[in-house]
C-alpha cells in the first residue's frame, strides 16, 4: 500500500534534450533464419505467413540482387512457390535469375519448392515444354499436371509420418493442377504419398503417388501447404535451414 506521508516524485521522462536520447539502445539482433520467397508467381503472402509461424524471417525475392552471392550472404534459404512452371522458367530467364539460382542451389542453399516449385527443382520432367529451363537439384522424375487440370483440384489426407502426420492429426493436402513424382534416385527420401484409392482413380496405379520428397538441403511437395493453418511442412523446412546455418 502506498505511504501517504511520502512525497510523490514525478517520473523523469527522456526527451530529445536528454543525453541518452542521442544514443538509443540497440535493437536486439534478429536470430531467425532469413528465408526468401521467389515473388514471380504464386502464394507469396501465404508462404510468408507460414514461414513466420515456423520461426523464420521471410523476405521477398524479385531480382538476382536479392539472392546474394553465396548461401548465407543475403538468404539462408529460399521458397519457390506454385504457379505455372513454364511461365516461371520464362521469368527466371528474363530477369537473369536462372543461372544465379542454379549456382546457389548447387552451392548448398536450402530450397523448398511447392507444386510448380517441385517441377523447377526436378532433374527430369515429363511433359515439359520444348526448351523449358529448370533449376534441378533433386534426383527425381516429375510429371507436370499429373493430377489433372484446374477442375480436378482436390484435397486429401496424406500418408506422411515424416512430416508429422498422425491418425489424430492428419496432414491435409491441397492439390491444384499438381505434379507427382514418377521415380526417385537412391539419395532421395520420400516424405509423403497419397492414399491408394485416390491415386488409383487418377493415375491407374495400385499404390499411392509420391507427393513430397527431400534430398540434402532440398525439399519439394506436389501440394500447397501454405493454404490453411497447418505449418508442419514449413516447420520441417525451417529446421533444415537452421541445421545448415
Amino acid at each position: 500500500m502506498t505511504n501517504p506521508s511520502r512525497r510523490h516524485r514525478p517520473v523523469q521522462t527522456m526527451d530529445a534534450h536528454h543525453p541518452r536520447a542521442l544514443f538509443p539502445a540497440l535493437a536486439a539482433p534478429d536470430s531467425r533464419p532469413t528465408i526468401g520467397i521467389l515473388a514471380l508467381q504464386g502464394d507469396v503472402r501465404e508462404h510468408s505467413l507460414a514461414l513466420e509461424a515456423a520461426g523464420a524471417r521471410p523476405v521477398v525475392v524479385r531480382s538476382a540482387a536479392d539472392l546474394g552471392d553465396a548461401p548465407g550472404d543475403r538468404l539462408d534459404g529460399l521458397v519457390i512457390p506454385g504457379g505455372e512452371s513454364t511461365t516461371m522458367s520464362t521469368l527466371l530467364v528474363a530477369f537473369d535469375m536462372l543461372a544465379p539460382l542454379r549456382e546457389l542451389i548447387g552451392a548448398g542453399l536450402p530450397a523448398y519448392g511447392s507444386c510448380a516449385g517441385m517441377i523447377m527443382l526436378a532433374d527430369r520432367v515429363e511433359g515439359a515444354q520444348e526448351g523449358q529451363a529448370f533449376l534441378g537439384g533433386i534426383d527425381m522424375t516429375v510429371r507436370r499436371n499429373a493430377f489433372g487440370r484446374q477442375v480436378d483440384s482436390y484435397e486429401e489426407d496424406l500418408i506422411a509420418p515424416a512430416l508429422g502426420a498422425e491418425r489424430e492429426r492428419p496432414l491435409r493436402a491441397v492439390f491444384i493442377r499438381a505434379p507427382w513424382v514418377e521415380e526417385v534416385g537412391p539419395g532421395v527420401e520420400i516424405l509423403a504419398t497419397t492414399r491408394a484409392g485416390r491415386a488409383a482413380g487418377v493415375g491407374g496405379a495400385d499404390g499411392g503417388r509420391i507427393v513430397a520428397v527431400r534430398q540434402g538441403a532440398l525439399l519439394a511437395t506436389s501440394f500447397h501447404p501454405e493454404v490453411g493453418s497447418d505449418h508442419r511442412v514449413h516447420d520441417v523446412f525451417v529446421s533444415m535451414v537452421t541445421r545448415r546455418a
